[in-house]
């Protein structure tokens, strides 16, 4: 994994993290109970709420579902640009300085 990959991950942690410490206090729901409820160790709602690990897709919707909220908020300030397609074309740069023909047109 690339330094920036790491990094982002990190920072998508933290922010995760960070937006379920908050629905759960919102929610006034213990850590505790929240792992009781969602079928998730203590340990690791901790270790979430801290940024130092991410939880899959499964506990997401649980942890959501628990504080009575959606993905959408624990989500927040987090979002995701695809890079532009582009297409890709085949050059050959020899053919088309011999080829007189070829080096004129342009597709």
């Amino acid at each position: 994994m690339s330094r920036r990959s790491r990094l982002e991950r990190e920072h998508l942690a933290e922010c995760f993290g960070a937006n379920l410490a908050r629905a759960r206090r919102a929610a006034d729901v213990s850590q505790d109970e929240l792992a009781c409820r969602s079928s998730t160790h203590r340990t690791a709602i901790s270790q979430i709420e801290r940024g130092i690990s991410l939880p899959g897709l499964d506990s997401a919707l649980k942890f959501a579902a628990v504080l009575e909220t959606t993905l959408d908020e624990l989500l927040e300030g987090i979002a995701w640009k695809a890079p532009e397609l582009a297409v890709g074309k085949f050059e050959f740069p020899d053919q088309a300085s011999t080829d007189p023909e070829r080096a004129s047109s342009t597709p």
